[in-house]
């Protein structure tokens, strides 16, 4: 891996994130995602520690399964774009749904390991909220919902290395589920280094649009908020993540490509090993 490869693939990746037809693919499938993340801000005005966190974390895992769905259609249409194969993005759905069903299942594990962490942190708020002892409690028993957290803010972050790992391993080489991670574990064990870096590169761009745009929409909330009800307040997210998701499209169609650029990479580069071998 030299700094030559590199240049070339984020080149490359970045100059097919701005295409029309792929950004107004994107655009409706973030859009929905946006909703979905909305509509558990709106559930979670009012309500206490407990479900609010429920509410904050649930709507990333189920995101997970349409994000996946949305890269592996991507990666192969990216493929096509490299390799100036003209495809109907038509025909190539027809081609790929029912793959596009399948792996929009593999998020459900983590999905549900989160709901057991939640339901599980439950009972250290029952526990709090006893008379007399709950005091107590809260305070001898403060490294359970810690753990937790962590738990869940880690499965979180694997949802994201899983849109970049799972994704082209699926798109281009799908097998059995189980054999699907281990050919990821695999590819990462075999290089780490060259994973981490990689994985870096395709994210920090992406956090820096999501940074810049949440940061754009607090101030915004600040300054401009108008909303006197929950409603109105609702209804005011709501249209400002319409744009948020429309200038956030590049971004993932960045990480798209680049996690497509790296499994080629490093495809490549394993095999000339074992030729050589």
């Amino acid at each position: 891996m030299t700094l030559r490869n590199i240049e070339q693939m984020f080149n490359r990746s970045l100059l097919h994130c701005f295409s029309k037809k792929k950004l107004l693919l994107t655009f409706p499938v973030l859009l929905l995602c946006g909703v979905l993340i909305v509509f558990c801000r709106a559930l979670a005005i009012g309500a206490n520690n407990w479900v609010t966190m429920s509410l904050t974390f649930l709507p990333f895992f189920l995101c997970t399964s349409v994000l996946l769905s949305l890269g592996v259609l991507l990666s192969r249409i990216y493929h096509n774009d490299v390799k100036h194969i003209y495809t109907s993005y038509r025909k190539l759905f027809a081609q790929s749904w029912e793959l596009l069903i399948g792996i929009a299942y593999i998020a459900l594990p983590m999905l549900l390991l989160y709901l057991f962490l939640w339901m599980f942190l439950g009972l250290f708020y029952l526990l709090r909220e006893l008379p007399g002892v709950g005091e107590f409690f809260g305070v001898i028993l403060a490294f359970g919902p810690f753990l937790l957290v962590f738990g869940s803010i880690s499965l979180s972050l694997l949802n994201v290395f899983s849109l970049y790992f799972i994704t082209p391993h699926v798109a281009f080489r799908f097998g059995s589920k189980k054999r699907l991670l281990q050919d990821v574990a695999q590819r990462f064990q075999g290089n780490p280094f060259s994973n981490i870096v990689f994985f870096l590169l395709a994210v920090i761009p992406l956090l820096f649009i999501v940074g810049l745009l949440y940061l754009s929409a607090s101030v915004t909330g600040a300054t401009f908020s108008v909303a006197a009800d929950s409603v109105a307040l609702v209804m005011q997210w709501f249209f400002i993540m319409i744009p948020f998701c429309a200038l956030l499209s590049p971004g993932v169609l960045f990480f798209v490509n680049f996690s497509v650029e790296s499994f080629v990479f490093l495809e490549k580069r394993r095999q000339a090993l074992e030729m050589r071998g």
